[in-house]
């Protein structure tokens, strides 16, 4: 790239750079592929971490019993390593885990992936899954037989649901053969099922949390989440692209290395040395040359499909027609090729929620209406990536009671608390407003290690259908941010788009 670390116009001043016949206002950020200047696009993804209830008429033809309604969730690890994952909810009143692994759909019953998450007892299960829906019968008979169907196959511990699981899913991760099932049920759940949490009790209490949301939704308790709407999107950076896309290939490569090497020492007469390591290595798929190809093509070949909503298209030529025309490349914000093909215009809507985002006025004519956008000048990407561990023990100092605590109201009058798609504990309702205040106070003025743009959402309980209620923090990159004034503090504030 342009202007990178390693390349050699890095930190030169204006007439440095005319001293070595380029421009002098060079900005970089580009490649330069066969004398073509190319761009990789940002594309606008569903928001990391978080999980949208939608209604999709096309889930019904997934199988027998299949209704429309499911949440869906874009999980996203720290090396943005992104898989998604949905929730289905059937006629039955039971509940589907659904997840793609290297382009192929797999389903689990709920319950299977909660008993092997975890090692707790039926009844201490189908206590978490109804916190705040104690009095929802309905709700409990429908956990009830969750646990039952698991019953059934005779799966009483942890041990017999991850062998059973390691069994039936051993044949499609192409693991070693001496893994053993439950090895290969740990690998399913640490590589399919909310891979953006580390450790399993989190990845239970976020199950827990979907599925009361699902129910919420399927019976009319919450209003659907818009997909098209920027409250649940952000924008994927070339940089974290090309960073999926090396890591996929470095893996690929020492696939090919570890098959070359058996190969070889499955002939006779052997001699591994530094040389014929070397050599193994040399004719291992050459990787430079398909990031080239990706780059030159702008067609991502890919076995997992990087979580990436198109394949083709991801690299434009950068138009040099004025320095204006050719600084819009780099504000550029693109929802996708698959949707220039839809019938409706629904995706192409200027929604309220874009306002001091996306310029309203700045979208071409023609097929890419409303699809290709620019950001407004003051709009921004977060890009930095800090860790939350120290909010946690803020969080609860401000009166947040931890997860697995009991607060002083019943679960039902108590918000859930959402940081970064880990279920972090309870706040009550009376006390979230105060607590949110204190939190943004606290951002404004950069105290208690609260980075300026960490967003802090607090979606209320109305008594009517509207947004899934909870208190819903987020630190990750890739959000959209903007600056505000808080009229509290007299200073400036950065606010995302669920935030306004």
């Amino acid at each position: 790239m342009v202007k990178s670390k390693f390349c050699n116009l890095y930190g030169l001043s204006p007439k440095e750079l005319i001293e070595h016949h380029e421009e002098e206002q060079e900005m970089g950020g580009y490649f330069i592929i066969n004398g073509n200047e190319k761009v990789i696009r940002m594309l606008i993804m569903p928001k990391r971490n978080v999980p949208i209830a939608l209604y999709r008429p096309k889930w019904k033809s997934r199988g027998p019993g299949y209704t429309p309604y499911g949440v869906t969730m874009r999980c996203v690890r720290d090396e943005h390593t992104a898989i998604n994952m949905n929730i289905h909810y059937l006629e039955n009143g039971s509940v589907m885990v659904n997840f793609i692994y290297r382009k192929e759909l797999f389903f689990i019953p709920l319950g299977f992936a909660l008993k092997a998450l975890v090692s707790f007892s039926d009844h201490e299960i189908f206590s978490e899954l109804i916190k705040g829906k104690e009095e929802d019968s309905f709700y409990r008979n429908c956990m009830t037989q969750i646990l039952r169907v698991v019953m059934n196959e005779k799966c009483q511990s942890r041990n017999q649901v991850l062998k059973y699981l390691g069994e039936r899913f051993r044949v499609k991760f192409g693991l070693p053969e001496w893994y053993k099932d439950e090895q290969v049920a740990e690998f399913l759940l640490e590589q399919c099922i909310l891979i953006h949490l580390k450790c399993n009790i989190e990845k239970f209490n976020v199950l827990c949390f979907m599925t009361r949301k699902l129910f919420t939704f399927a019976k009319g308790g919450c209003m659907e989440d818009s997909q098209d709407s920027l409250v649940f999107q952000e924008v994927l950076t070339p940089g974290q692209l090309y960073l999926m896309f090396i890591k996929e290939k470095m893996e690929g490569w020492l696939l090919g290395v570890r098959i070359n090497l058996e190969k070889k020492s499955q002939k006779t007469n052997v001699v591994l040395n530094a040389d014929s390591i070397m050599k193994i290595f040399s004719i291992t798929v050459d990787l430079t040359k398909q990031c080239e190809y990706l780059l030159a093509t702008g067609n991502l070949a890919s076995k997992t499909g990087l979580g990436v909503i198109q394949a083709s298209g991801l690299t434009v030529v950068a138009d040099k027609l004025n320095f204006i025309r050719y600084l819009s490349h780099f504000r550029c914000v693109h929802r996708g090729a698959s949707f220039a093909k839809l019938r409706t215009t629904t995706v192409r809507r200027l929604l309220p929620d874009s306002w001091g985002f996306l310029c309203p006025v700045h979208t071409p004519d023609g097929e890419p209406c409303g699809l290709m956008n620019h950001m407004t000048v003051v709009c921004d990407i977060v890009t930095k990536i800090v860790s939350n561990s120290h909010l946690l023990p803020l969080l609860c100092a401000l009166g947040v009671t931890s997860v697995n605590g009991i607060p002083g109201k019943p679960y039902s009058e108590c918000y859930h608390v959402i940081l970064d798609g880990a279920m972090v504990g309870w706040v009550e309702k009376e006390f979230a407003p105060s607590l949110v205040n204190t939190l943004r106070t606290l951002k404004v003025n950069r105290e208690r290690g609260v980075e300026p743009w960490n967003e802090f959402v607090l979606i209320p309980m109305t008594g009517k259908a509207s947004l899934y209620p909870g208190l819903y923090i987020f630190t990750t990159p890739c959000r959209m941010v903007r600056p505000v004034r808080n009229l509290a503090e007299g200073k400036e504030e950065l606010i995302g788009t669920l935030e306004q």
